[in-house]
């Protein structure tokens, strides 16, 4: 197979869940390809009372009650809808869980405000049409009908971004578990697509856009809500941010150091201005970021490229200030001005306190703030 930019999760892991499919001897709900304590030992991790000949290593970090609620969602006739800041995981765990339970996480809708109907079920082959007229085979199958003709999971992304009435069209493929085809013959037997066993909907919905397309109560009906929070558990933060820098430093064949000094930096530094955010008055005096993990891991990628493709050895402390507020920086002078007063009120007394990396780290950020000023 030739080398993907972005493989998805069943591909990039596909050795590892052949391996978990030939060990697993437990119940399967429908046509899962995994038992349910497979697909959550598969995302969180395998640990030395699991018995295991093999470590897997875990590929989603956060509350294991969070998975095990999916899971079992998943394994009823409801949809599954996670809800959380941008930046929490979201899309990742439903990746995680479409890979292990369906070994197919492509079979993705993306909401927008230009998302319509056809997009959830159905649309037509035009020149088929013309040729041939409407049939079963000049129709182009939706995602989230191809999930439900084979039996597997579907993905909705951004759910809230879909205006009311694509939402309206999902009621029914959650409630019916068919898609009526008006446009064939009512004897033919192709104009009701039914979903089979195991087929199911894994939504995502950012907390943040509440307003801009609110779920109706009867399509809220139809999901399970599982609510990802902001992780900021400095441990389990730690692990993500160096999971996914490893995964980086390997697809870019990269042999650069990152010390764990300056890891602690990137931390306490999203830790701080979390605290602000959290304190603030008004929008005014918030970073427009959402400051998560999956930024942190942006300015970290930012500043580990930077570093390779630049001739350095090791990431220094003046390129990840660097990147770090050209990241952080998304409104002029609103952001800047913030960034500015987070350095001069915490950094400041910090770096003459502590010394180790923040001089450094101070130094870079002020330098930055005065280019992009």
């Amino acid at each position: 197979m030739p080398e993907l930019l972005r493989a998805p999760a069943e591909i990039k892991y596909a050795e590892e869940l052949d391996w978990l499919e030939s060990m697993d001897d437990s119940p399967k709900p429908f046509s899962w390809r995994l038992s349910p304590k497979m697909v959550r030992l598969f995302i969180l991790g395998s640990e030395r009372s699991d018995g295991l000949d093999r470590e897997i290593a875990p590929k989603w970090f956060g509350d294991r009650t969070f998975v095990e609620r999916s899971i079992v969602t998943l394994a009823s006739d409801r949809g599954l809808l996670l809800i959380g800041d941008p930046g929490t995981g979201k899309s990742w765990l439903a990746e995680l869980l479409s890979a292990a339970i369906s070994r197919n996480s492509t079979l993705v809708v993306q909401g927008t405000a230009g998302t319509t109907e056809d997009h959830i079920k159905y649309s037509w082959n035009v020149s088929m049409v013309i040729a041939q007229g409407q049939s079963r085979e000049s129709m182009i199958p939706s995602p989230l009908m191809t999930a439900m003709e084979a039996g597997t999971i579907g993905r909705f992304e951004e759910l809230t971004r879909a205006t009311s009435d694509v939402q309206d069209a999902l009621i029914s493929i959650l409630s019916e578990k068919y898609i009526s085809v008006p446009e064939l013959d009512s004897a033919d037997r192709d104009s009701i697509i039914f979903a089979k066993p195991g087929f199911s909907v894994i939504a995502t919905a950012n907390s943040r856009d509440r307003g801009v397309n609110d779920l109706s109560s009867a399509l809220k009906r139809r999901f399970n809500f599982v609510r990802i929070p902001v992780v900021t558990n400095k441990k389990s933060e730690t692990e993500i941010v160096r999971f996914r820098t490893e995964e980086l430093l390997r697809r870019h064949q990269i042999e650069l150091d990152v010390p764990p000094t300056l890891l602690d930096v990137l931390l306490r530094s999203f830790a701080d201005l979390r605290a602000s955010s959290a304190a603030a008055g008004s929008d005014d005096q918030k970073l427009e970021s959402a400051l998560s993990t999956a930024e942190q891991i942006g300015v970290l990628e930012d500043a580990v490229l930077h570093s390779n493709f630049f001739g350095e050895t090791a990431l220094t402390a003046r390129t990840l200030a660097s990147s770090f507020v050209g990241s952080l920086s998304r409104r002029a002078p609103e952001d800047l001005a913030i960034l500015n007063k987070y350095l001069h009120g915490v950094v400041e007394p910090r770096s003459k306190e502590e010394g180790g990396p923040w001089p450094e780290f101070l130094a870079g950020g002020r330098d930055t703030i005065a280019t992009l000023s």
